[in-house]
């Protein structure tokens, strides 16, 4: 019995909470029980806790608790149960072989676990399954995961997707501290694999404990310090006579108990166990409002386009180092989708701590939507800035390198994938790619902005939609979630061209490697939220500067005052009119005879 929330759970030798404390009574310990998946269960994890693996996941690249695929000592019928999808894959401490690693993946509806051996060659280690060695853990991940190599000859398995761990390792090592090793089980013929073989050939038995006095379980309910209701059940007996202690679950999720209340508006839904639950908002209404926008850049009704306000803009930009632009474009898109400055009464509103988690969830429509819109508005403002230079060959390429230079920026120093794809969908739009004197001009004056942008930006975001290659999370601000508005909005076009998730060669692969990130993504908002804090912090902003980057601006900017609030489809195809047209006046098209 738990000494401070009261409830019944264990791990083996010990009794765990959910709370972790570990209680040692050996009068309240029950014979450790046969593993179940099914049976298996751990609340979600507390703010405490959310903020330890935070922590964890800031370290330095180089150290292996910053990879949330890396779970520590969890016993291997735990890691069966956590890879569940083709290509799921996680790193975890070898149980036979200490100072190893092993790598548990599923592969073609089987369950398989590679060992990664340490070798000390002089004065390095170096880590290895069965070919080439290398000198770290991450590195040899980051290998096989893009290459698509084969973790051995003989299996052919391949890891696509990591399984993040959502509890700090401290947790993780309290509550399975005395898991016992796996079962012996074949090897692959001359690999040094630790018990690679199906989970179906396996009978999921832990060593039993030394035989403990039975101890009567009350059914009375009991009540976790957060006020929530527990019920337990008598130990509930197998075919084999395994016995079990089960902690059920309270009352549903928040997310669950709004589904099916259908309650869409901001208002107390009930208080239970002395909780108060609230509704959340469920929003129609764009976050934009460019007709009640006012700038001291533009006046109160501006046309598409005005000359006066281009210029002012244009200014601006040239000012501007690309750092600090990076920084402002940080600060605007982490505020729009709510990683900073999220109140608690924003949080209220939403049902959940951080946008991140809003935009995976079926009321997260709105913010969803307003995020596509600021990614194709704020592009086109950037062709526009291009397209809209009249002068010499030389200058528009001097501000192709000045945006390039602010994607390098958003992309390593910003760690902004948001921000990052935003502006390389500008230099990719086919009106600003087609101006092929510019380019030239470019790769002449200059020379070191042209290959950054041709051998590392571009290939990087190729990777990024097709799922191979990610910003490291010690450095993300905010995270690559373009695909996933894509997929889930399909009916709001983000651009031309068939997306990497539509091919048939990618296409199941790329969709799920998204959608799992997304699971990802939705719990690390606090993770976000701290690293866009730390990489702003003593960040003075420019007032002028960051309305730039403004959505409404920008719509203000680009369609007036009274387009601004046009149909969207209808705005989007007259500026496509409107880029071609002055496309075309920059270079025109070759005749054809």
């Amino acid at each position: 019995v738990c000494p401070q929330c009261k409830l019944l759970i264990y791990s083996n030798l010990f009794f765990v909470c959910c709370c972790f404390s570990v209680v040692s009574d050996c009068a309240s310990v029950m014979p450790s029980p046969k593993f179940s998946k099914e049976k298996f269960w751990l609340e979600p994890p507390s703010e405490q806790q959310r903020k330890q693996l935070e922590e964890e996941l800031k370290l330095s690249s180089t150290n292996l608790k910053s990879h949330a695929w890396y779970h520590g000592h969890i016993p291997w019928e735990v890691s069966e149960s956590l890879v569940s999808n083709h290509g799921d894959f996680l790193i975890r401490d070898s149980q036979s072989s200490l100072g190893d690693f092993v790598l548990t993946s599923r592969w073609e509806q089987k369950t398989l676990h590679f060992l990664i051996r340490r070798t000390a060659v002089q004065t390095r280690v170096q880590f290895s399954l069965e070919g080439e060695a290398f000198e770290s853990v991450p590195a040899l991940v980051h290998f096989y995961v893009g290459s698509r190599a084969a973790l051995s000859r003989w299996s052919g398995a391949q890891i696509h997707q990591p399984v993040n761990r959502t509890l700090p390792l401290s947790c993780l090592e309290t509550a399975f501290c005395t898991a016992t090793g796996p079962p012996t089980c074949r090897r692959g013929p001359g690999s040094g694999e630790e018990g690679v073989c199906p989970r179906s050939s396996r009978t999921a038995s832990v060593a039993p404990s030394p035989s403990l006095p039975r101890r009567s379980v009350s059914t009375q309910p009991t009540v976790s310090p957060d006020g929530t209701l527990h019920r337990h059940q008598p130990p509930s007996s197998d075919a084999d006579g395994s016995c079990y202690t089960e902690l059920y679950p309270g009352p549903q999720s928040y997310v669950e108990r709004l589904v099916e209340e259908g309650s869409t508006g901001l208002g107390l839904l009930r208080v239970e166990d002395g909780n108060v639950y609230f509704s959340p908002v469920v929003e129609t209404v764009s976050s934009f409002k460019p007709s009640r926008y006012q700038s001291p850049l533009m006046p109160k009704e501006n046309k598409p386009l005005e000359v006066g306000i281009l210029r002012r803009v244009k200014e601006l930009l040239a000012e501007v180092d690309p750092r600090t632009a990076a920084k402002h474009i940080t600060k605007a898109d982490c505020k729009m989708a709510r990683i900073l400055e999220v109140t608690p009464e924003m949080q209220r509103m939403m049902g959940v701590s951080f946008g991140m988690e809003l935009l995976t969830l079926p009321h997260g429509q709105q913010l969803r939507l307003d995020l596509l819109e600021r990614f194709q508005t704020m592009a086109i403002m950037l062709a526009v800035d291009v397209l809209g230079c009249t002068g010499t060959n030389e200058e528009r390429a001097g501000l192709l390198h000045k945006i390039i230079q602010i994607a390098a920026e958003l992309k390593s120093t910003m760690g902004n994938m948001f921000g990052f794809a935003t502006v390389m969908r500008a230099l990719e739009l086919p009106q600003v790619s087609r101006l092929e004197q510019t380019w030239m001009a470019l790769r002449q004056r200059h020379t070191e902005g042209a290959i950054l942008y041709e051998k590392t930006l571009r290939p990087f975001m190729k990777s990024l939609n097709d799922g191979r290659e990610s910003c490291p999370l010690s450095n993300t601000t905010f995270p690559h979630i373009l695909p996933l508005l894509s997929l889930l909005e399909k009916s709001v076009a983000v651009g031309e061209g068939t997306e990497p998730w539509e091919t048939v060669e990618v296409g199941v692969d790329v969709v799920m490697f998204h959608l799992g990130a997304a699971r990802t993504v939705a719990q690390l908002g606090g993770i976000y939220r701290s690293n866009a804090e730390t990489k702003l912090q003593g960040f003075q902003e420019q007032a002028e500067v960051l309305e730039l980057f403004l959505t409404d601006f920008q719509m203000r900017l680009l369609w007036g005052s009274r387009g601004a609030v046009e149909n969207q489809a209808l705005r989007y195809a007259k500026f496509e009119q409107v880029l071609t047209a002055l496309s075309n006046k920059l270079e025109p098209p070759a005749k054809s005879h």
